[in-house]
């Protein structure tokens, strides 16, 4: 087996591993970068009219040949972890003939994603992965296993030839509400690992606050109970398992949830999954319908469900009268000062801020300051702290393992054992 890892060795983002043996290649993950060459917030603008010769020569896309359009297919399948588009953001340039494996929760995401973000992927020649069983990919056996993150239906991928085992962790944690599956990873890992790619998204970063989804909820609780004036929760819409500690924090504290129609849209795509997903028509939760929302939605096709919707609808001055009652969603965007421009005394109001501190940037501090709006930040990571790193690495028990998706990977060798850090684009046999 050889392993190239085409982005991600030394960087968080843009995840691109390829895998080859024999007469079969795949790739897992084909994602957008976070980051350009100077370690800044990648603009994804700078694709616009750009061929698949210029991101290759600018390095945003790799050079593998057979994967483009206009090429002799030469790779088989790409694997998709999950919904995150620093994994999946970049497949609109993938030959159409490439097969996706990806879970059905993720392709839904995707699917919904393109009809909302600007960013879009396209259509997709897409194949659902069964968990917990063998696929074979040419030579390649595939196995997925459902992992807990803050992506839904995140998976990780043992592949097998030639008696050699590879796996790859994608996106994990050990903190969220389905905290069981990493449990019963370490319980009855996979055995024999010649090569573990492991995450390290939180090594170099401060320890958290909330160390876990229960503790989120209860942050939440408090803030409900004590605020006086409407609270906004700052939040992804595709983070369902803060939805879940939102919706449930509503529940006890007998406040409104008040989400918009793209997230009542992922809630209802989903609900068919998992009958644990808060949905548009249960107690407690409202929706604020916006015209860019609508019109997406509409134009998409789907202008029936904006009509089932609407018996749940809730207009800016049933907000407003009933604002201590009242959680609602919102993302720090253009709306937010439009929403504010309709509200009366929006002084005194609280952000419950439930997302990465990265994110929230002075010049949003400023602005929820000068109209003296209080910023609570209440998060938990999607990905695993160190310790639970440890206990993941010591569990598999590898031959080898190798960084990835992290900016840290020097610090493995302290960390870990059995380390060896690879380049962006240099070949291991395995």
């Amino acid at each position: 087996m050889h392993l190239i890892i085409h982005r991600g060795s030394k960087e968080i983002g843009g995840t691109c591993v390829e895998l080859s043996a024999a007469n079969s290649k795949i790739l897992i993950d084909f994602g957008m970068p976070l980051v350009d060459g100077n370690q800044k917030p990648f603009d994804s603008k700078i694709l616009i009219g750009k061929s698949v010769e210029d991101l290759k020569k600018c390095k945003i896309l790799p050079d593998i040949k057979g994967l483009y359009p206009g090429e002799k297919k030469a790779v088989d399948a790409i694997l998709i972890s999950h919904s995150h588009m620093d994994h999946y953001g970049l497949l609109r340039y993938v030959h159409p003939d490439v097969l996706i494996y990806v879970s059905d929760g993720a392709r839904r995401l995707i699917e919904i994603s393109d009809i909302f973000i600007p960013s879009k992927v396209g259509k997709i020649n897409s194949q659902e992965l069964p968990k917990n069983q063998k696929t074979m990919i040419g030579d390649l056996a595939v196995t997925s296993f459902l992992v807990d993150h803050s992506a839904f239906d995140a998976l990780a991928f043992l592949i097998e030839v030639d008696g050699k085992r590879l796996f790859y962790s994608g996106d994990f944690r050990a903190h969220g509400r389905k905290s069981k599956l990493f449990d019963r990873m370490l319980i009855d890992p996979p055995k024999n690992v010649d090569c573990l790619l492991m995450e390290g998204s939180m090594l170099g970063r401060s320890s958290q606050r909330y160390e876990d989804e229960t503790a989120v909820e209860d942050g939440m609780v408090k803030i409900l109970r004590k605020k006086k004036n409407l609270a906004f929760l700052f939040v992804s819409s595709q983070n369902i398992d803060r939805l879940v500690s939102a919706y449930r924090a509503c529940l006890k504290t007998d406040s409104t949830f008040v989400i918009d129609v793209y997230t009542a849209y992922i809630l209802h795509e989903l609900g068919s999954i998992s009958k644990y997903i808060p949905q548009f028509n249960w107690r407690n939760i409202r929706i604020k319908f916006f015209k860019y929302h609508a019109d997406s939605l509409a134009n998409a096709g789907y202008k029936e469900l904006l009509y089932l919707f609407k018996g749940k609808k809730i207009e800016m001055e049933e907000i407003n009268a009933n604002k201590e009652k009242m959680l609602m969603v919102l993302r720090d965007n253009s709306l937010f000062p439009r929403v504010l421009n309709k509200m009366n005394g929006v002084a005194g109001a609280t952000i419950i801020y439930s997302m990465w501190e990265g994110y929230l940037t002075d010049k949003f501090k400023d602005f929820c300051n000068e109209k003296g709006i209080t910023i609570e930040q209440v998060h938990t990571s999607g990905h695993a702290t160190l310790g639970d790193l440890q206990d993941f690495a010591s569990a598999i028990n590898p031959k080898v393992l190798i960084p990835i998706h992290t900016f840290e990977p020097k610090k493995y060798v302290e960390l870990f054992e059995n380390v060896k850090i690879l380049e962006d684009g240099e070949e291991l046999t395995i």
